[in-house]
């Protein structure tokens, strides 16, 4: 089985730098390819590409910006391999994680898996909050984390492998950013084909993002979700509310202090405080686990302010996605 690794780019020569350098220590035996996108990019890497020519078997291409998904499709089409796996720039890839794709995927074969993330000691104490908040087993970002072993779920494209089989027959990513990878996971499981979660294959995603950047990502985020729900009602489920829920629950336990009543709050308080300590162990760091009620905080308010807005225009209203948030969709 030849491995084609997907990587598009857009203004990140630095970070394929690093992604290249971590794929050149890779200890898996067989050939593998890489193939670079670059989405349109003023900051081009074809020099960072060049200086790994003797160390990978690489693929260089450059094409008009249009977005990540079409970026990704358009280097499947190009790649060689019967088995595609997908990163983004800013991941860093263990030297054991080929191996482990390749052992996961002869014990029992699947045609879409989707790999944990994780921070690496030299990241900064803002990407390991980030990254605590996007994976624990606190927050809505557990199965990211891998804490649950499921055999069917929606694999995320910083981390993905989709056989070219399941490519040709779904036509890969659609123009919605973010959601596509959902929208492709659901699009599979409707032709047949399975989703699992490889808890081994992890990645070190790095988020090279500030506090600002992170709203407005988690934010888009619970905007697609309701879209996504809309196409898809049979894969609605509770949880998706959840972040809604604790933001309005939280306006709520505020109000409630008029009547003096702080249950609410305290439970509130409770959370809070069980997030500062669970990240401080993992981290070892209390500055980290500060940080880390923050970016909960910033992941529940921008993903349940975006999805509650996404519910009324979308659900509600009845307002079609593209006219409603032009911003979540590329033109390819």
């Amino acid at each position: 089985m030849l491995f084609s690794l997907i990587i598009p780019v857009y203004n990140r020569p630095d970070e394929v730098d690093e992604l290249l350098e971590s794929l050149s220590q890779q200890d898996y035996i067989e050939n593998f390819e890489v193939v670079i996108i670059e989405d349109g990019s003023s900051l081009r890497c074809d020099d960072v590409v060049r200086k790994y020519a003797g160390k990978l078997h690489l693929s260089y291409c450059y094409k008009e910006n249009s977005g990540p998904g079409d970026s990704r499709n358009y280097g499947m089409k190009k790649a060689k391999g019967d088995y595609f796996i997908i990163f983004d720039s800013d991941c860093i890839i263990p030297n054991n994680y080929l191996t482990e794709v390749s052992k996961a995927l002869k014990e029992n074969y699947v045609d879409c898996f989707g790999g944990p993330d994780k921070a690496l000691d030299s990241f900064s104490d803002i990407q390991k909050a980030i990254n605590f908040a996007m994976t624990s087993f606190l927050t809505t970002g557990g199965i990211r984390g891998g804490s649950e072993k499921i055999d069917k779920f929606q694999p995320r494209s910083f981390n993905m492998g989709l056989s070219r089989k399941a490519f040709e027959a779904s036509n890969g990513f659609g123009n919605i950013h973010p959601g596509e990878d959902p929208d492709l996971s659901i699009r599979l499981w409707n032709l047949g084909f399975e989703t699992r979660l490889f808890s081994k294959a992890f990645v070190y995603h790095k988020r090279r993002i500030d506090w600002a950047k992170f709203t407005v990502q988690v934010n888009k985020f619970g905007k697609a979700r309701p879209i996504l729900n809309s196409w898809y009602p049979q894969y609605n489920k509770l949880t998706f509310f959840f972040p809604t829920i604790f933001i309005i629950g939280l306006f709520f336990a505020v109000l409630l202090l008029i009547f003096n009543y702080d249950l609410l709050l305290q439970l509130y308080f409770v959370y809070f405080l069980a997030l500062f300590l669970v990240s401080t162990y993992q981290n070892k760091s209390f500055k980290i686990g500060l940080l880390s009620i923050k970016a909960v905080w910033k992941q529940f308010f921008g993903y349940g302010t975006g999805f509650l807005e996404s519910f009324v225009k979308i659900i509600i209203l009845n307002q079609k996605p593209e006219e409603a948030f032009p911003e979540l969709f590329f033109k390819n």
